[in-house]
Protein backbone atom coordinates (compact mmCIF):
# COMPACT_ATOMS: atom_id res chain seq x y z
CA UNK A 1 0.00 0.00 0.00
CA UNK A 2 1.02 3.62 -0.38
CA UNK A 3 1.95 5.76 2.62
CA UNK A 4 2.43 9.52 2.17
CA UNK A 5 4.21 11.55 4.84
CA UNK A 6 4.26 15.36 4.83
CA UNK A 7 7.03 16.55 7.13
CA UNK A 8 9.17 19.68 7.38
CA UNK A 9 12.46 20.30 5.61
CA UNK A 10 15.39 19.96 7.99
CA UNK A 11 18.22 21.03 5.67
CA UNK A 12 21.77 20.87 6.98
CA UNK A 13 20.52 20.67 10.57
CA UNK A 14 18.74 17.37 9.87
CA UNK A 15 21.80 15.94 8.13
CA UNK A 16 24.01 16.89 11.06
CA UNK A 17 21.48 15.86 13.74
CA UNK A 18 19.80 12.50 13.00
CA UNK A 19 17.54 12.93 16.05
CA UNK A 20 15.57 15.51 14.04
CA UNK A 21 13.19 12.66 13.21
CA UNK A 22 10.25 14.83 12.16
CA UNK A 23 12.03 16.01 8.99
CA UNK A 24 11.91 14.87 5.36
CA UNK A 25 15.56 13.88 5.68
CA UNK A 26 15.15 11.54 8.68
CA UNK A 27 11.57 10.45 7.90
CA UNK A 28 10.52 9.52 11.47
CA UNK A 29 13.17 6.80 11.36
CA UNK A 30 10.73 4.38 9.71
CA UNK A 31 11.63 4.25 6.00
CA UNK A 32 13.60 0.98 6.10
CA UNK A 33 10.94 -0.67 8.27
CA UNK A 34 8.09 0.44 5.96
CA UNK A 35 9.93 -0.69 2.83
CA UNK A 36 10.91 -4.03 4.37
CA UNK A 37 7.17 -4.65 4.81
CA UNK A 38 6.78 -4.05 1.07
CA UNK A 39 4.98 -0.71 1.21
CA UNK A 40 5.65 2.43 -0.81
CA UNK A 41 6.74 5.40 1.34
CA UNK A 42 6.55 8.89 -0.18
CA UNK A 43 7.97 11.67 2.01
CA UNK A 44 7.74 15.36 1.09
CA UNK A 45 7.46 18.90 2.44
CA UNK A 46 5.78 20.07 -0.79
CA UNK A 47 2.15 20.45 0.24
CA UNK A 48 0.56 23.54 -1.32
CA UNK A 49 -1.53 23.51 -4.49
CA UNK A 50 -2.80 20.84 -6.90
CA UNK A 51 0.67 20.25 -8.40
CA UNK A 52 2.32 19.62 -5.02
CA UNK A 53 3.84 16.20 -4.28
CA UNK A 54 1.28 15.84 -1.49
CA UNK A 55 -1.80 16.49 -3.63
CA UNK A 56 -0.54 14.42 -6.57
CA UNK A 57 0.10 11.37 -4.37
CA UNK A 58 -2.85 11.61 -1.98
CA UNK A 59 -4.96 10.28 -4.87
CA UNK A 60 -3.51 6.78 -4.36
CA UNK A 61 -2.54 6.91 -0.68
CA UNK A 62 -4.09 4.65 1.94
CA UNK A 63 -2.17 6.20 4.85
CA UNK A 64 -1.29 9.86 5.40
CA UNK A 65 1.20 10.91 8.07
CA UNK A 66 1.65 14.59 8.74
CA UNK A 67 2.80 16.90 11.51
CA UNK A 68 1.36 19.97 13.26
CA UNK A 69 4.66 21.78 12.63
CA UNK A 70 4.27 21.65 8.83
CA UNK A 71 0.74 20.36 8.33
CA UNK A 72 -0.78 18.96 5.18
CA UNK A 73 -4.24 20.55 5.24
CA UNK A 74 -6.67 17.71 4.60
CA UNK A 75 -9.79 19.53 3.46
CA UNK A 76 -13.02 17.95 2.24
CA UNK A 77 -11.79 18.60 -1.32
CA UNK A 78 -8.58 16.65 -0.62
CA UNK A 79 -10.56 13.80 0.96
CA UNK A 80 -12.82 13.69 -2.11
CA UNK A 81 -9.69 13.28 -4.27
CA UNK A 82 -8.38 10.41 -2.11
CA UNK A 83 -10.65 7.37 -2.59
CA UNK A 84 -8.17 4.95 -0.98
CA UNK A 85 -7.42 7.03 2.12
CA UNK A 86 -8.22 5.05 5.27
CA UNK A 87 -6.18 6.66 8.06
CA UNK A 88 -4.57 10.01 8.88
CA UNK A 89 -1.83 9.90 11.52
CA UNK A 90 -0.59 13.05 13.23
CA UNK A 91 3.08 12.78 14.20
CA UNK A 92 2.54 14.88 17.30
CA UNK A 93 -0.57 16.25 18.99
CA UNK A 94 -3.43 18.20 17.40
CA UNK A 95 -5.37 17.05 14.34
CA UNK A 96 -7.19 20.25 13.37
CA UNK A 97 -5.42 20.25 9.96
CA UNK A 98 -7.87 17.48 9.00
CA UNK A 99 -11.50 18.29 8.19
CA UNK A 100 -12.73 15.96 10.91
CA UNK A 101 -16.40 16.02 9.89
CA UNK A 102 -15.46 15.07 6.31
CA UNK A 103 -13.26 12.28 7.68
CA UNK A 104 -16.18 10.92 9.73
CA UNK A 105 -18.41 10.93 6.63
CA UNK A 106 -15.82 8.91 4.70
CA UNK A 107 -15.01 6.58 7.65
CA UNK A 108 -11.38 7.72 7.65
CA UNK A 109 -9.66 7.15 10.98
CA UNK A 110 -7.71 10.05 12.52
CA UNK A 111 -5.12 9.30 15.20
CA UNK A 112 -2.42 11.30 16.97
CA UNK A 113 0.38 10.49 19.40
CA UNK A 114 -1.41 11.62 22.52
CA UNK A 115 0.86 12.88 25.29
CA UNK A 116 3.99 12.77 23.13
CA UNK A 117 4.82 16.43 23.55
CA UNK A 118 2.67 17.67 26.44
CA UNK A 119 5.65 18.30 28.73
CA UNK A 120 7.56 19.99 25.91
CA UNK A 121 4.70 22.42 25.25
CA UNK A 122 3.98 23.05 28.94
CA UNK A 123 7.62 24.01 29.49
CA UNK A 124 7.44 26.37 26.51
CA UNK A 125 4.35 28.01 28.02
CA UNK A 126 6.19 28.71 31.29
CA UNK A 127 9.16 30.13 29.38
CA UNK A 128 6.85 32.34 27.29
CA UNK A 129 5.01 33.65 30.35
CA UNK A 130 8.30 34.55 32.02
CA UNK A 131 9.84 36.21 28.99
CA UNK A 132 6.75 38.44 28.63
CA UNK A 133 6.30 39.27 32.30
CA UNK A 134 10.04 39.93 32.79
CA UNK A 135 10.26 41.92 29.51
CA UNK A 136 13.14 39.69 28.43
CA UNK A 137 13.16 40.13 24.63
CA UNK A 138 13.67 43.95 24.59
CA UNK A 139 16.32 43.57 27.30
CA UNK A 140 18.24 41.05 25.22
CA UNK A 141 17.85 43.12 22.04
CA UNK A 142 19.28 46.11 23.95
CA UNK A 143 22.40 44.09 24.78
CA UNK A 144 22.79 42.94 21.17
CA UNK A 145 22.61 46.60 20.02
CA UNK A 146 25.40 47.54 22.40
CA UNK A 147 23.09 49.71 24.54
CA UNK A 148 22.62 49.76 28.32
CA UNK A 149 19.61 51.60 29.71
CA UNK A 150 18.18 49.56 32.59
CA UNK A 151 15.19 51.84 33.11
CA UNK A 152 13.95 51.32 29.54
CA UNK A 153 13.38 47.60 30.20
CA UNK A 154 12.68 47.67 33.94
CA UNK A 155 9.75 50.06 33.38
CA UNK A 156 7.74 47.14 31.98
CA UNK A 157 9.21 44.19 33.92
CA UNK A 158 7.29 42.47 36.71
CA UNK A 159 7.39 39.43 38.99
CA UNK A 160 5.15 36.47 38.23
CA UNK A 161 4.61 36.02 41.97
CA UNK A 162 1.36 37.57 43.12
CA UNK A 163 -0.28 37.51 39.68
CA UNK A 164 -3.46 35.72 38.64
CA UNK A 165 -2.72 33.19 35.88
CA UNK A 166 -5.45 31.39 33.98
CA UNK A 167 -5.53 28.66 31.35
CA UNK A 168 -8.16 28.25 28.65
CA UNK A 169 -8.21 24.46 28.62
CA UNK A 170 -7.04 22.28 31.50
CA UNK A 171 -6.38 19.02 29.67
CA UNK A 172 -3.07 17.23 29.34
CA UNK A 173 -1.09 20.40 28.55
CA UNK A 174 -3.14 22.96 30.47
CA UNK A 175 -2.97 20.91 33.66
CA UNK A 176 0.80 20.49 33.34
CA UNK A 177 1.09 24.26 32.96
CA UNK A 178 -0.85 24.69 36.22
CA UNK A 179 1.42 22.17 37.95
CA UNK A 180 4.52 24.06 36.83
CA UNK A 181 3.09 27.39 38.00
CA UNK A 182 2.54 26.22 41.59
CA UNK A 183 6.10 27.03 42.81
CA UNK A 184 5.84 30.63 41.54
CA UNK A 185 3.48 31.54 44.39
CA UNK A 186 0.96 33.24 42.12
CA UNK A 187 -2.00 35.05 43.66
CA UNK A 188 -4.35 32.49 42.12
CA UNK A 189 -4.50 29.86 39.40
CA UNK A 190 -7.80 29.64 37.52
CA UNK A 191 -9.05 27.69 34.51
CA UNK A 192 -11.84 27.73 31.92
CA UNK A 193 -12.83 24.36 30.46
CA UNK A 194 -16.04 22.61 29.41
CA UNK A 195 -15.09 19.79 31.81
CA UNK A 196 -14.25 20.38 35.46
CA UNK A 197 -10.99 18.90 36.70
CA UNK A 198 -11.38 15.95 39.08
CA UNK A 199 -11.60 17.33 42.61
CA UNK A 200 -8.25 15.86 43.68
CA UNK A 201 -6.48 17.21 40.57
CA UNK A 202 -7.87 20.73 41.11
CA UNK A 203 -6.94 20.59 44.79
CA UNK A 204 -3.37 19.46 43.99
CA UNK A 205 -2.68 22.66 42.06
CA UNK A 206 -5.11 24.91 43.94
CA UNK A 207 -6.95 25.85 40.73
CA UNK A 208 -10.43 27.39 40.64
CA UNK A 209 -12.76 26.89 37.69
CA UNK A 210 -14.52 29.91 36.14
CA UNK A 211 -17.58 29.09 34.02
CA UNK A 212 -17.88 32.31 32.00
CA UNK A 213 -15.06 33.15 29.58
CA UNK A 214 -15.42 36.93 29.80
CA UNK A 215 -15.47 36.74 33.58
CA UNK A 216 -12.45 34.44 33.43
CA UNK A 217 -10.24 36.72 31.29
CA UNK A 218 -11.22 39.80 33.31
CA UNK A 219 -9.61 38.23 36.39
CA UNK A 220 -6.31 37.21 34.77
CA UNK A 221 -2.98 39.00 34.62
CA UNK A 222 -1.76 36.19 32.36
CA UNK A 223 -3.92 34.08 30.04
CA UNK A 224 -2.51 30.93 28.42
CA UNK A 225 -4.40 29.09 25.67
CA UNK A 226 -4.20 25.29 25.89
CA UNK A 227 -7.26 23.96 24.06
CA UNK A 228 -7.69 22.24 20.67
CA UNK A 229 -8.82 24.13 17.57
CA UNK A 230 -12.31 23.26 16.34
CA UNK A 231 -15.44 25.09 15.22
CA UNK A 232 -16.14 26.21 18.78
CA UNK A 233 -12.68 27.68 19.45
CA UNK A 234 -11.73 29.19 16.07
CA UNK A 235 -11.46 32.94 16.60
CA UNK A 236 -12.35 32.51 20.28
CA UNK A 237 -9.94 35.26 21.36
CA UNK A 238 -11.31 38.09 19.24
CA UNK A 239 -11.58 41.87 19.64
CA UNK A 240 -14.71 41.55 21.76
CA UNK A 241 -13.14 39.09 24.21
CA UNK A 242 -9.87 41.06 24.30
CA UNK A 243 -11.86 44.10 25.45
CA UNK A 244 -12.72 42.15 28.62
CA UNK A 245 -9.06 41.40 29.44
CA UNK A 246 -7.39 43.37 32.22
CA UNK A 247 -5.61 46.29 30.58
CA UNK A 248 -1.97 45.32 30.19
CA UNK A 249 -2.50 41.56 30.54
CA UNK A 250 -0.18 39.07 28.89
CA UNK A 251 -1.43 36.38 26.49
CA UNK A 252 0.39 33.15 25.58
CA UNK A 253 -0.87 30.80 22.86
CA UNK A 254 0.95 27.55 22.13
CA UNK A 255 -2.28 25.74 21.16
CA UNK A 256 -3.26 26.80 17.63
CA UNK A 257 -2.84 30.20 15.97
CA UNK A 258 -6.39 30.38 14.62
CA UNK A 259 -7.86 30.30 18.15
CA UNK A 260 -6.76 33.96 18.32
CA UNK A 261 -7.84 36.57 15.76
CA UNK A 262 -4.47 37.73 14.40
CA UNK A 263 -5.49 41.31 13.64
CA UNK A 264 -7.37 41.75 16.92
CA UNK A 265 -4.32 40.53 18.86
CA UNK A 266 -1.99 42.87 16.95
CA UNK A 267 -4.33 45.81 17.58
CA UNK A 268 -4.65 44.97 21.29
CA UNK A 269 -0.86 44.81 21.61
CA UNK A 270 -0.36 48.08 19.72
CA UNK A 271 -2.91 49.88 21.93
CA UNK A 272 -1.50 48.49 25.18
CA UNK A 273 -4.65 46.51 25.99
CA UNK A 274 -2.23 43.57 25.91
CA UNK A 275 1.29 44.10 27.28
CA UNK A 276 2.53 41.05 25.44
CA UNK A 277 1.69 38.12 23.20
CA UNK A 278 3.88 35.03 22.85
CA UNK A 279 3.59 31.64 21.27
CA UNK A 280 4.78 29.45 18.46
CA UNK A 281 1.55 28.71 16.57
CA UNK A 282 0.29 30.65 13.56
CA UNK A 283 -3.01 30.64 11.67
CA UNK A 284 -1.13 29.49 8.55
CA UNK A 285 2.11 27.50 8.71
CA UNK A 286 4.70 28.34 7.55
CA UNK A 287 3.69 31.93 8.40
CA UNK A 288 3.94 34.45 5.54
CA UNK A 289 6.91 36.82 5.77
CA UNK A 290 4.56 39.78 6.19
CA UNK A 291 2.46 38.16 8.97
CA UNK A 292 1.62 40.89 11.47
CA UNK A 293 2.61 38.69 14.43
CA UNK A 294 6.23 38.70 13.27
CA UNK A 295 6.72 42.41 13.98
CA UNK A 296 3.87 43.62 16.23
CA UNK A 297 4.90 45.51 19.36
CA UNK A 298 3.34 47.16 22.42
CA UNK A 299 3.58 50.97 22.87
CA UNK A 300 6.98 50.57 24.55
CA UNK A 301 8.42 48.60 21.65
CA UNK A 302 8.32 45.14 23.28
CA UNK A 303 5.81 42.46 24.12
CA UNK A 304 6.46 40.12 21.19
CA UNK A 305 7.51 36.57 22.12
CA UNK A 306 6.68 34.85 18.82
CA UNK A 307 8.79 31.99 17.46
CA UNK A 308 8.30 29.30 14.77
CA UNK A 309 6.16 26.31 15.72
CA UNK A 310 8.68 24.25 17.67
CA UNK A 311 7.49 23.98 21.29
CA UNK A 312 6.30 20.41 20.76
CA UNK A 313 9.14 19.29 18.53
CA UNK A 314 12.14 19.25 20.85
CA UNK A 315 14.47 16.33 20.23
CA UNK A 316 12.92 14.58 23.24
CA UNK A 317 9.41 15.07 21.82
CA UNK A 318 10.47 13.91 18.35
CA UNK A 319 11.72 10.62 19.76
CA UNK A 320 8.33 10.11 21.45
CA UNK A 321 6.12 11.08 18.52
CA UNK A 322 8.22 9.11 16.01
CA UNK A 323 7.89 5.98 18.18
CA UNK A 324 4.18 6.66 18.64
CA UNK A 325 3.61 7.12 14.91
CA UNK A 326 5.32 3.79 14.21
CA UNK A 327 3.17 2.11 16.88
CA UNK A 328 -0.08 3.49 15.36
CA UNK A 329 1.04 2.40 11.89
CA UNK A 330 2.03 -1.05 13.18
CA UNK A 331 -1.40 -1.51 14.76
CA UNK A 332 -3.14 -0.38 11.58
CA UNK A 333 -1.12 -2.67 9.29
CA UNK A 334 -1.63 -5.64 11.64
CA UNK A 335 -5.33 -4.82 12.12
CA UNK A 336 -4.80 -4.54 15.89
CA UNK A 337 -6.78 -2.19 18.17
CA UNK A 338 -5.28 1.26 18.70
CA UNK A 339 -4.53 2.77 22.11
CA UNK A 340 -7.79 4.58 23.03
CA UNK A 341 -6.11 7.87 24.02
CA UNK A 342 -4.66 8.23 20.49
CA UNK A 343 -7.99 7.96 18.67
CA UNK A 344 -9.63 11.20 17.52
CA UNK A 345 -11.85 9.49 14.95
CA UNK A 346 -12.22 5.73 15.03
CA UNK A 347 -14.04 3.40 12.68
CA UNK A 348 -17.34 4.34 14.38
CA UNK A 349 -16.74 8.12 14.27
CA UNK A 350 -15.66 10.61 16.94
CA UNK A 351 -13.92 9.00 19.90
CA UNK A 352 -13.23 12.19 21.86
CA UNK A 353 -14.95 15.35 23.07
CA UNK A 354 -11.75 17.36 22.68
CA UNK A 355 -12.73 18.71 19.24
CA UNK A 356 -16.14 19.88 20.37
CA UNK A 357 -18.60 17.92 22.51
CA UNK A 358 -19.76 15.47 19.89
CA UNK A 359 -19.48 12.20 21.80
Amino acid sequence: LQIVAVLYKGGDAATEEPRLLGTIENQLGIRSWVEELGHEFIVTDDKEGPDSVFQKNIVDAEVLITTPFHPAYVTKEIIDKAPNLKICITAGVGSDHVDLNAAVERHIQVLEVSGSNVVSVAEHVIMSILLLVRNFVPAHEMIERGDWQVSDVARNAYDLEGKVVGTIGAGRIGYRVLQRLVPFNTKELIYYDYAALPEEAAKAVGARRVDDLKDFVSQCDVVTVNCPLHEGTRGLVNAELLSHFKKGAWLVNTARGAICDKDAVAAALKSGQLSGYAGDVWNVQPAPKDHVWRTMKNPLGGGNGMVPHYSGTTLDAQARYAAGTKSILENYLANKPQEPQNIIIGIEGYATKAYGQRK
